[in-house]
């Protein structure tokens, strides 16, 4: 049986679906499955072995330039490779508009949420298949329960694996217990202010850790020079493609996050993961894994470096004598 799974956005989302796949491979091994994702997560789908073609597709672009010659061709080159495929059925885990239409161009059964659950009802139009999945569940366990029942199966809530392992990589020349700062982040209201970051990587540093910043755009990369600066100990990476990122993230002995799609790639590789959330509600879409945890900013006050500290010491201490931790730090089966 071949299956496309439609999830094509945002990094979260994309790294939420992965426990889902995970039961797949386990409960139903006579399926194989393709992956349709908006291009800069393609190397995140990657991660998961089970995952064979991924077909990236290129919506946010294509919006902008609706009435490009190349935009057409491209949309008309993933139509035809979605057809040449042949596929059994399509599983739209998004719930959209947008996911809706790109599944349709698969030209197989495609299974969804039902009206009620779905994120855009009108997605529900397309769907040959409705499955009812309550809204007030965490992201993750609603796909897993869609899953489970366009794929015939019940999921093990009880039990929470990804199945991906970081990429080939890390950092040259860097032994020890190294501990990753994720800074950057979409919206001004969910980053942490720099002096923040800059006492937790002293803090880090007086515990024998070196802290690893990064950067993506100027913004991002001044703070990262910043906390370099103040705190001579910490490894400036240089902006790099998300693989080599995710290769020197996953290979980190400790995460500390603000809401971004990093944190939630550190808690699925089973790391222990401190999210910061001080603007948005983590409730139903925040990190989860054996070993995450988020601190939410209270309405009247904030998240303070000595609080944050305090949490990573707690998670590493559950981590140093899980018997979920294999030889390689990596969560076992």
């Amino acid at each position: 049986m071949k299956v496309l799974i439609v999830k094509t956005s945002s990094m979260g989302d994309v790294i939420h679906t992965f426990p889902a796949v995970e039961d797949a491979v386990r409960n139903r091994p006579d399926i194989d499955f393709d992956w349709c994702v908006e291009e800069p997560f393609a190397g995140i789908v990657a991660l998961h072995p089970a995952i064979g073609t991924i077909h990236r597709v290129a919506v946010r672009r294509w919006r902008k330039r609706p009435l490009d010659g190349g935009t057409w061709r491209e949309m008309a080159g993933l139509r035809k490779a979605l057809r040449a495929s042949r596929y059994d059925l399509v599983i739209d885990a998004q719930g959209l508009l947008k996911s809706a239409l790109v599944a349709i161009q698969a030209g197989a059964p495609i299974a969804g949420f039902d009206r009620a659950g779905a994120r855009e009802p009108s997605a529900t139009l397309f769907y040959q298949h409705k499955y009812a999945v309550p809204r007030d569940l965490h992201a993750i366990e609603r796909t897993r329960r869609l899953f489970g029942l366009a794929l015939g199966y019940q999921p093990d809530l009880s039990a929470l694996e990804s199945g991906i392992v970081p990429p080939a990589g890390g950092l040259p020349g860097v032994e020890g217990r190294t501990a990753f700062l994720l800074h950057g982040t979409s919206r001004e209201d969910k980053k942490w202010s720099v002096e923040n970051w800059i006492e937790t990587a002293r803090r880090l540093a007086d515990r024998q850790f070196t802290p690893v910043v990064t950067w993506s755009n100027e913004t991002e990369r001044k703070v990262a020079q910043a906390v370099a600066a103040a705190v001579p100990e910490t490894v400036l990476v240089a902006k790099s493609p998300l693989a080599d990122i995710a290769a020197i993230l996953g290979r980190s002995t400790l995460v500390i996050g603000a809401d971004t799609g990093l944190t939630h790639l550190a808690s699925a590789f089973g790391l222990p993961t401190v999210a910061i959330f001080l603007a948005t509600e983590p409730g139903l879409t925040g990190p989860r894994g054996p070993f995450a945890s988020t601190l939410l900013a209270p309405a009247d006050s904030k998240v303070t470096p000595a609080e944050v500290m305090a949490e990573a010491e707690r998670l590493l201490a559950q981590r140093a004598i899980s018997p979920l931790v294999g030889e390689n730090g990596f969560s076992r089966p």
